[in-house]
């Protein structure tokens, strides 16, 4: 409450405890002598002195004259709050022969002032703590913190002991903190220097190493004390510490250019006593005569730790994800050469030759979009395929070193964890306060069923690190006051998470857009206003992240869709939605989950992409009536029901019934690119919708009033988890690379140019034979293949190669059925589909039913094999006999 005087209560206690400090002083120091109270105060200059800073004089002499100038010479117009750390009595000598002439210069010194006032301000610090009365180490945070909560203005200038940016830019931050929008005022606004790459990236809590990240900050007041006084940093992290707690609390802070003229200062800078001493001189800039201090290895140790002191949490949180994920995949871990995916089908399979084709590609200087490792002779459009070339490029040193395996155990296990942190920073930063209540909603995020089950081998759907960074960007772009460079700047930083993005996996960006587009048309229903009061700014911005993404991505996606091998839309058949009973049932490898009833209920084991168990669906609709009034928690709860509707598919059966009702899916199936989306991964959107609200119950949760009602609350939420832990990935013995392939005596059949045809053709349902060519460093080439290719004159997109009669002969004698008479049509027909494959050699390895095989195979070629260590081998290229 304010007072008639306009002086808060706790001003005039802060300035009672002053008063006593400044009549008793300290053991050897002379008592500082009483400093008249002021009354309400415009704006309070904090201005620390670490390490005997001899500048201190100048800026003395210089700046009650500026501030004459800028604010006015009234008592309250403003003060000058000089603090002092750990220093002797040299430049606090110098403060009190000043403030002896001007009453508005105050010196503190936080061992008889900052320690009792943190101590006041800090009750809950556990005893030993540095604010629990005892004197801080000197330090720039001690010196920050104690100057601002000893000031009294409404707002808070903090600058150098040289006044490095001249006072008169004050009036560019004044203009900035008086923004036209209230709802959007700042509460602190920075002056552009220092640490720029941290800011530009938006990533609160890394702190700079320089100690000027905010040299130059306008706050305002009441924000400012509440900030420091929340801080707990001695040191130079202190600035980071500040702005991501102020960023928490839903505040906003602006930066603004100054005008800093490389090597002058202000007039304060000098140390020529008579230059200072004279304001006529002192009016121009000069060059300092100061060097600028070097960081030392005690400063660089105390920034370090300072950093590992502020992400001390966040550090926790990440380690708790990772282990997370090792655990899911502590299987494949446990025997990377002979451990395989069990439910991934033949998905590893390709995966590794992704990254092994990426390696062989770049290495040779060849084209990373065009391979013709298979699929002879058409070769493969690698850019139309989920390559990943925005990892498997940086990780080329690790797949040299320890191979495609290790590179594909690597990315999923990192991508995992490193996507549930990003949701985890999202959350926190936008929508919780509680750190824990946030990682519990990252680790739903990521790990939630659908999640687990494309784990079996799908990394594109798995490494979702970007999407946060994207959301984040984009609602940065919809805040009312980014405008000019800022916006300019997120749009920018928007196109290039969208163009990494692309590198990744374009069907989950083309998915996660959906869901951005239902949440901003859903927010557009329950607050009009604020969603056309950012439309211009996300319009804006978009146009600029266009701008900059389309040139860096138009030659790969052009590549795309009508390069070589290129084709349509992608045919993946009538079962792809989701079944309404799947939402509601258990996946595979959930806690509580029904292998073969979730097979009977999904594509396949990797497709498994809804599952989420009645109890959390339950838990989601709960909190969805109770936090209702929430904007954002209905926008979520639409997006959520229209992205499950939309996962069912254009045809609904009705469960126990032979009613097929049509689905929401139908007006998109002929949409562009969504033609090509598996409609049952829609639901994947569901995953972070559900992790934010549990976030967001277990924030208001773990702060409710009643013991009953909090344990309540937190039984709830653990009987809507519980039954979707994700079990640890199942493993099998991978199929061993025949040794006529790993003795390298292949490359006396196949010669360059050829290619290897193995028996039988790798196709979807069997491509262990990629694996053949990644161990071989990609010495051939193979017949068919598992890829996505064109098929027919319409070129639609397809699994695998086009098939011959020949590939589909030996797969079907393979799996059991009878070979048929060898007649002279059939040997003619094997040797054409041979020549059109460029065949140097057929090559049968020891496998159920190759005694059949290698019967069919000699009547067709019209002679017996060789047996080269443990394979049948045919030499049919040119000049075979």
């Amino acid at each position: 409450m304010n007072g008639e005087n306009g002086v808060t209560a706790d001003h005039a206690d802060q300035a009672d405890r002053e008063d006593r400090a400044d009549q008793t002083g300290s053991a050897g120091r002379p008592a500082r002598p009483r400093t008249p109270w002021l009354g309400d105060v415009g704006l309070s200059v904090v201005v620390p002195v670490l390490g005997g800073d001899d500048r201190i004089g100048g800026t003395l002499a210089a700046a009650p004259g500026r501030l004459d100038a800028l604010l006015g010479t009234g008592p309250g117009a403003w003060e000058l709050v000089v603090v002092v750390v750990d220093d002797g009595d040299g430049p606090a000598g110098t403060v009190l022969a000043a403030a002896a002439d001007e009453p508005r210069i105050r010196l503190v010194r936080p061992a008889d002032h900052g320690a009792d006032h943190a101590a006041a301000d800090e009750p809950d610090h556990e005893p030993g703590h540095p604010a629990a009365g005892h004197p801080r180490p000197g330090g720039k945070g001690t010196a920050l913190r104690a100057g601002v909560l000893a000031s009294a203005g409404r707002r808070v200038l903090i600058t150098d002991a040289g006044l490095t940016t001249p006072l008169d830019e004050l009036a560019r931050l004044e203009r900035e903190l008086d923004g036209p929008d209230p709802d959007g005022a700042p509460a602190a606004v920075l002056g552009r220097s220092g640490n720029r790459l941290v800011r530009a990236i938006g990533i609160p809590g890394i702190p700079g190493f320089r100690a000027d990240t905010c040299g130059f900050a306008l706050f305002d007041g009441d924000r400012a004390r509440a900030a420091f006084g929340a801080s707990t940093l001695d040191g130079p992290a202190i600035d980071a510490e500040v702005l991501r707690w102020i960023r928490r609390q839903g505040w906003h802070v602006a930066e603004v250019p100054l005008n800093r003229a490389p090597g002058t200062a202000d007039p304060a800078r000098t140390a020529d006593p008579a230059r200072t001493a004279d304001p006529a001189r002192a009016a121009g800039p000069v060059r300092t005569t100061r060097p600028r201090p070097r960081r030392t290895a005690g400063g660089l140790r105390l920034a370090l730790g300072e950093l590992l002191r502020l992400n001390a949490g966040g550090l926790a949180v990440a380690a708790a994800f990772l282990a997370l994920s090792l655990y899911v995949f502590q299987g494949l871990w446990a025997d990377l050469d002979g451990s395989y995916l069990a439910d991934a089908l033949q998905d590893q399979n390709q995966w590794e030759w992704f990254v092994g084709v990426t390696t062989d590609n770049v290495t040779h200087l060849r084209n990373p979009l065009f391979t013709f490792a298979q699929g002879m002779p058409d070769g493969v459009n690698l850019m139309a395929n989920a390559t990943m070339l925005g990892l498997n490029v940086p990780l080329i040193p690790v797949t040299l070193l320890f191979g495609a395996t290790v590179t594909f155990a690597l990315v999923l296990t990192l991508g995992m964890a490193a996507s549930a942190w990003t949701w985890y920073w999202l959350i926190r930063r936008r929508l919780v306060r509680s750190r824990w209540a946030a990682a519990a909603g990252g680790a739903l995020a990521a790990f939630a069923p659908p999640m687990v089950s494309h784990a079996n081998g799908h990394p594109n759907f798995v490494v979702l690190f970007m999407i946060p960074l994207i959301v984040d960007r984009a609602l940065r772009l919809c805040e009312p006051h980014r405008r000019g460079r800022g916006a300019t700047r997120d749009g920018v930083l928007l196109g290039l998470f969208a163009t990494y993005q692309i590198f990744i996996g374009e069907e989950p960006l083309l998915i996660a857009a959906l869901g951005m587009l239902v949440f901003c048309l859903a927010y557009l229903l329950v607050d009009r206003r604020r969603a056309l009061a950012a439309a211009r700014p996300l319009g804006a911005g978009l146009v600029v992240a266009l701008a900059v993404c389309l040139p860096l991505v138009v030659v790969p996606l052009f590549w795309q869709f009508f390069g070589p091998q290129s084709y349509h839309a992608i045919l993946h058949g009538d079962n792809a939605g989701n079944s309404p009973r799947a939402l509601i049932e258990y996946a595979g490898r959930s806690l509580f989950g029904d292998p073969e009833t979730a097979a009977r209920l999904s594509l396949n084991t990797t497709e498994q992409n809804a599952f989420y168990g009645w109890p959390l669906l339950a838990f989601g609709v709960a909190v969805c009536v109770w936090l209702w009034r929430s904007r954002t928690v209905r926008a979520l709860a639409i997006t959520g029901f229209v992205t499950l509707l939309l996962s069912l598919g254009p045809w609904v059966p009705v469960p126990h019934t032979e009613i097929v009702l049509p689905g929401p899916w139908r007006l998109m199936i002929k949409l562009p690119l969504f033609e090509s989306v598996i409609e049952g991964r829609v639901a994947m959107v569901c995953a972070p919708i559900l992790g934010i609200l549990l976030a967001l119950a277990l924030d208001r949760i773990v702060r409710l009033r009643t013991r009953e009602l909090r344990t309540l609350g937190l039984l709830g939420a653990a009987a809507a988890l519980i039954p979707i832990l994700p079990l640890p990935l199942t493993v099998r013995e991978r199929a061993p690379v025949p040794a006529f392939i790993t003795s390298g005596s292949w490359k006396d059949y196949v010669k360059d140019g050829e290619a290897l045809v193995p028996v039988p053709l790798p196709d979807p349902g069997q491509a262990d034979a990629l694996h053949w060519q990644v161990e071989a460093d990609f010495g051939f080439r193979l017949a068919g293949g598992y890829f996505n290719g064109p098929w027919g004159p319409d070129r639609i997109g397809i699994y695998g190669a086009t098939p011959r009669h020949l590939s589909n002969l030996l797969r079907d004698v393979r799996y059991g059925a009878q070979p048929p008479e060898v007649t002279p049509a059939w040997q003619a027909q094997a040797r054409q589909d041979l020549e059109y494959w460029k065949a140097g050699a057929v090559v049968l390895p020891v496998q159920e039913r190759d005694t059949q095989l290698r019967d069919l195979l000699s009547g067709l070629l019209g002679r017996a094999p060789e047996k080269v260590l443990d394979a049948w081998v045919w030499r049919v290229g040119p000049g075979a006999p």
